[in-house]
């Protein structure tokens, strides 16, 4: 398991809240995967020396309990499984009572920069002197794949911008789910998500929010004119009025 220690800072807030909304943890916890790959020299220098590139796939997020400003918090990661080219990966944030206030699993693609394609995930990164690899924490796993329903709200386009996109020139992971958060109803707390990434938006695209409500969910895909999807963001909640 690799950790880092820090402190819930005021420009990380929900401030209609006060509190870590999900695509603050999910920067956390994409940070604490990125320490770990440096400071193992498997980080961004690495893999471009390689013409390879780490691309997530899906993610599943579960907030236990609030994270409030000034909180010092723990993250931590660990790979649980290496699979052909899928990476698998949980996450957990933790209160200074190491309390867990938020568990998630990922599963990342291995990627050749070269020929776009997925590629066979070297054999030493599931050992000691790569990432390793221990039990998967106990949490029930989800479906991967988000379905978008059928009846669904279209709202304005809205056009990815150089704060969206990441080193790899496209739109970063995190900022699908920032976008998507704009969307949500004031008052709904959310208390669990999925996210499923289906193609790379970059400078430029343009992004079509299609917004479904049902009891309970909110989803809502950014995707292109045609209504295919970039991502897909499930948002598991209730409103507190």
């Amino acid at each position: 398991m690799y950790s880092f220690s820090s402190r819930v800072r005021y420009s990380e807030l929900n401030h209609q809240k006060g509190i870590l909304d999900s695509s603050s943890i999910i920067n956390y916890f994409q940070d604490c995967s990125t320490f770990q790959s440096e400071d193992i020299n498997r980080g961004l220098s690495y893999l471009q020396s390689k013409n390879r590139v780490w691309l997530l796939n899906s993610w599943q997020l579960q907030m236990i309990h609030c994270a409030c400003l000034g909180d010092h918090i723990t993250l931590s990661t660990w790979a649980y499984d290496f699979k052909g080219f899928y990476g698998y990966r949980n996450f957990m944030m933790r209160d200074e009572n190491q309390e867990v206030l938020a568990v998630a699993n990922s599963i990342w693609i291995y990627v050749d920069t070269e020929t776009g394609r997925p590629t066979r995930i070297p054999m030493d990164y599931a050992t000691s002197s790569g990432y390793g690899m221990e039990p998967a924490y106990p949490m029930e796993v989800a479906e991967r794949k988000v379905d978008l329903p059928t009846n669904y709200l279209v709202l304005p386009a809205i056009t990815v911008i150089k704060a969206n996109i990441d080193s790899y020139n496209h739109v970063n992971n995190g900022q699908y789910i920032k976008l998507a958060e704009e969307y949500l109803p004031e008052h709904f707390m959310v208390n669990s998500m999925r996210v499923e990434y289906r193609a790379q938006a970059v400078l430029g695209t343009i992004l079509l929010p299609l917004v479904s409500t049902q009891k309970g969910f909110i989803t809502i895909a950014l995707a292109d004119e045609q209504h295919k999807p970039y991502a897909i963001i499930e948002f598991s909640g209730d409103s507190k009025e």
